[in-house]
């Protein structure tokens, strides 16, 4: 068998206060695969996601990054490896300029000069914001921001793109403008998302965690289309979308 882009196998945590947010996951996603982590507030999506780079680490259990077990020792690769894009711009944005906001992580990793410039410039051509290098990113509109905040992670030329909630507070233009970005990467994406419109358009496959267990994993059209499953898991879809008549990613 190939080695998997992401192999999580028996994950389990609790946090200090002793709330037990997973019990046990089991989630194998390959290269290049685009996967919809769905699930309830409080389901663990955010818990297992702080493991994938080692900002949290595994209670029990073993998460592994292209075969690379996620330890203390392996963390500068891992955090390499795996770029988490979080849901509020400005967490990750807090330079003066773009182009320093996007320079920040290849220059901390000891990239210089020429290469460095270059790597700034096509990580911003890949997201459509190589014009707005020059601007503070505070005067940049919401879509406009996530936007860079993509870029900052994708000039560290990481091989899985974790995104929270990617579509939330985007105005239709942006929405849409992120999701054309999203499919032209050659990246493993897993998107965790209560928009499930979304998921179905960028994601061939999804995961419903709950309770900190995986309940499902399957075709993402299938699972919406399992309006028990939906129920039970407080998953609902927009009013009057129809999965069965969405086009497919």
């Amino acid at each position: 068998m190939s080695v998997a882009s992401l192999a999580v196998k028996g994950l389990a945590y609790a946090y200090p206060d002793g709330h037990q947010a997973l019990f046990g996951v089991d989630l194998r996603v390959e290269k290049g695969e685009r996967v919809a982590l769905l699930g309830p507030n409080g389901a663990g999506k955010t818990t297992l996601v702080l493991h994938l780079n080692g900002i949290l680490t595994a209670g029990a259990g073993v998460v592994e990054v292209d075969g690379l077990p996620v330890v203390k020792r392996h963390l500068a690769e891992i955090r390499r490896r795996v770029g988490i894009v979080f849901q509020d711009p400005d967490d990750q944005l807090f330079m003066p300029t773009v182009r320093e906001d996007v320079a920040f992580g290849p220059a901390a990793a000891g990239l210089r000069g020429a290469a460095l410039e270059s790597c700034v410039r096509e990580a911003l051509e890949r997201v459509g914001m190589e014009a707005y290098a020059d601007r503070a990113p505070h005067h940049l509109s919401f879509g406009q921001r996530r936007r860079v905040a993509v870029a900052t992670v994708l000039a560290m030329r990481p091989e899985i793109l974790v995104l929270d909630e990617p579509s939330s507070n985007l105005d239709p233009a942006s929405r849409r403008e992120l999701a054309d970005i999203l499919r032209g990467l050659d990246v493993t994406v897993l998107m965790v998302t209560h928009d499930l419109p979304y998921a179905l358009e960028l994601c061939p496959r999804a995961v419903i965690l709950s309770e900190g267990v995986v309940v499902a994993d399957a075709p993402t059209q299938e699972l919406l289309l399992d309006s028990g499953l939906m129920r039970t898991h407080r998953l609902e879809l927009p009013f009057g979308f129809n999965p069965a008549s969405s086009p497919l990613p």
